[in-house]
């Protein structure tokens, strides 16, 4: 089972809404804070902006930054030549297949304007100016934000830096791996954050340990001076019909159990 204080507190189900993917991409968040967000903050970004192209649908005003190291030229390169070659491979290929391989088009043209991809790689400090960034850095100056996080266990060394700047932050949106070896970590993150968590669900891509509790946890949390929230937790079994959905699809998704 899961710890205590990895149950959420209670908000309004009308106000929980899911952007992105139903698949792996997608997330929970409270809809109340997206027309109050001038900065979407993306760190880890991979081949999947559907979360972020459906915020913008909703607030075209806000400023996406998003940072991920890995897609560089050479990432798009190597998987234009990977999905050509399944396309030619294979007669038949569902529609989002074949859209996959033109993904680079889509690429460019969304982040564009003020929508911005740096080929950074989020640090806790940095060593390479050109190749790298820090949350401290990238908060600077700015306010009314959403930070979204996902970023192959590296968000433990930037845990310090998102205490530190709780005011700034409407919402974060992380995912926490290897859950079982970093437990305490996340437990003391909970604790010390201003924030309150109103969300979680387990990832069923990476499957479960001895107890049955995920491996990796998508977590939401809300600023909760700003937003109204109940001091107290919530009753909503997880995961929530009609809003979470398994990250690998051809996969149960995870019930989630916690500690009274």
């Amino acid at each position: 089972m899961l710890p205590k204080n990895f149950k959420p507190y209670k908000v309004k189900l009308r106000n929980l809404i899911r952007l992105g993917s139903k698949f792996d991409g997608g997330y929970v968040i409270d809809n109340r804070v997206i027309s109050k967000t001038k900065y979407l903050i993306t760190c880890g970004l991979n081949d999947d902006w559907s979360f972020e192209k459906e915020f913008l649908k909703k607030n075209p005003n806000c400023y996406l930054l998003a940072y991920d190291h890995t897609v560089t030229r050479n990432y798009w390169k190597n998987r234009f030549k990977q999905d050509f070659i399944k396309f030619i491979s294979f007669k038949k290929l569902s529609l989002k297949k074949i859209l996959d391989i033109f993904k680079y088009i889509d690429y460019v043209f969304f982040f564009r304007k003020r929508n911005k991809h740096f080929i950074k790689k989020i640090v806790k400090k940095i060593k390479k100016a050109s190749k790298e960034e820090t949350v401290k850095n990238i908060l600077k100056n700015k306010n009314n934000i959403i930070l979204k996080i996902d970023i192959e266990n590296d968000e433990y060394k930037i845990l310090p830096d998102i205490i530190v700047n709780s005011n700034k932050i409407n919402m974060l949106i992380i995912e926490f791996h290897n859950v079982h070896k970093k437990l305490n970590r996340i437990i003391k993150f909970i604790e010390n954050f201003k924030l309150k968590l109103v969300h979680i669900h387990g990832n069923n891509y990476m499957g479960v340990n001895k107890n049955n509790d995920p491996n990796v946890l998508e977590m939401t949390f809300l600023n909760h001076k700003k937003y109204k929230i109940e001091n107290r937790k919530t009753n909503f079994q997880y995961p929530i019909p009609n809003l979470d959905y398994p990250n690998l699809k051809r996969n149960p998704d995870i019930a989630l159990r916690f500690n009274d």
